[in-house]
């Protein structure tokens, strides 16, 4: 699903492109697994000692040097990369590439068809890197690991500070409620607050909760890091075995998404931290209230992924801020400023990004010291009559999507954007 197109959770190897790849790894033990949303544990092998490519050198009495200590580095890199945390897809395509290239040279097989992207998205990746010697390809294998594991020693410091107090969670957010207050904070500061499957299904599971719940008075949703959200994980789209599937499912999970923006009966804030892409630019139409630091940006670049509107944008935009702006943003692909977005009427305040939270946060707490029914009510006056419209309006957009998703231009889009990843 989109919207920058975001993608979740281990990729199933292709029997017809991807052979090779799956001998060299059959026997991988489950202890080298490395969770991760794009290329799973693709790039996570048996140990080389195991490995066809081992045994062949052994067979052929290589000499045991410098070559032997260093090719023992490879193979530890290897075991350690089961501990490097969450890399992202651009390096999940290199250490797959780097791992053929140092383990059996150059791709000889052809290059897997149209419909398999993420399968043409590895082979270009492995292509790419031309004539480069296997002992380069180990060199680069191991520079990879080791600098994914000091970023791991060293991360986590973005979510500090936050509150432990979670009343329910999925991986990515945190959710609490406290004073009234529901607050859905977006919590992948190292991937931008991409939205992989499951924080779409805790986004939309919380907002529905909020309707019934008599503790909740408003709902705030905000994010950790430089951004707001970057739109879809791009690895929601990498676990495709069967695309046709793939499209329907994520139909009806977007659908459901954005229906819980149109039927929460509860005042809903955003309070953006950073630039919005996709997603969590189109669904800003179905919020109360908006504020955005100053250093926030608007991007939805549907047509440059071969995709089209969602979140009931192509509804909301025009009625908000006219045809012409509303064109440029959901097919023209152009990015506008967090005060072009207010003139627009797309946010409600832009503050100063020192001045946020202090600023943002104090509002919501006079919301929430409001009558909760005259809240209530008022909202149902106000957006009640065309809950069914928007509804409608999801339904179509959905429906498109789901011929989108499966469209060449789509899974060329992707492919075109995973290959740039991988030579970053």
């Amino acid at each position: 699903m989109n919207s920058s197109c975001r993608i979740t959770k281990q990729l199933l190897l292709r029997n017809q492109s991807l052979t090779g790849f799956k001998r060299c790894f059959s026997n991988r033990p489950t202890s080298h697994k490395l969770s991760s949303s794009f290329l799973g544990n693709s790039y996570s092998p048996t140990p080389l000692a195991k490995s066809p490519v081992v045994t062949a050198w052994s067979a052929k009495n290589i000499i045991w040097t410098s070559q032997r200590n260093y090719s023992m580095s490879f193979e530890e890199a290897v075991k350690n990369s089961t501990s490097m945390k969450d890399p992202d897809n651009s390096t999940k395509l290199k250490m797959y590439a780097l791992y053929k290239q140092a383990t059996t040279g150059k791709p000889t097989g052809k290059r897997p068809g149209a419909m398999d992207f993420v399968g043409r998205a590895k082979y270009d990746a492995w292509n790419g890197l031309g004539d480069m010697s296997q002992e380069e390809a180990k060199k680069q294998y191991i520079e990879l690991v080791q600098s994914g594991l000091g970023d791991s020693a060293g991360g986590g410091g973005a979510s500090a500070g936050q509150s432990s107090s979670s009343d329910s969670s999925a991986d990515g957010l945190d959710i609490t409620v406290a004073d009234g207050i529901r607050t859905i904070r977006l919590n992948r500061p190292d991937k931008k607050n991409a939205l992989t499957h499951a924080m779409y299904r805790g986004i939309l599971n919380s907002l529905k909760e909020a309707n019934d719940d008599a503790n909740t008075r408003v709902i705030v949703i905000t994010g950790t890091g430089d951004y707001f959200c970057s739109g879809n994980d791009l690895g929601n789209f990498a676990n495709v075995t069967d695309p046709m599937k793939m499209a329907k499912d994520g139909r009806d999970l977007l659908m459901e998404y954005v229906d819980a923006y149109i039927y929460c009966k509860k005042p809903l804030v955003g309070i953006l931290n950073g630039p919005a892409v996709g997603i969590s630019v189109t669904v800003l139409g179905l919020f109360d209230a908006v504020f955005t630091t100053d250093k926030a940006t608007f991007t939805s670049p549907f047509s440059a992924l071969g995709q089209s509107p969602e979140g009931c944008a192509s509804y909301t935009f025009p009625r908000i801020m006219g045809y012409a702006k509303a064109s440029e943003l959901l097919y023209f692909n152009q990015k506008i400023t967090a005060a072009e977005a207010e003139k627009l009427g797309l946010v409600t305040q832009v503050i100063p990004h020192d001045r946020l939270e202090a600023e943002a946060w104090k509002r919501v707490r006079d919301i929430a010291q409001l009558p909760l029914k005259s809240l209530v009510y008022s909202k149902d006056l106000v957006r009640g009559r065309e809950r069914e419209l928007l509804h409608q309006v999801n339904v179509a957009e959905c429906d498109r999507l789901q011929e989108r998703w499966t469209s060449e231009d789509c899974m060329n889009a992707i492919m075109k954007f995973f290959s740039k990843k991988s030579k970053v």
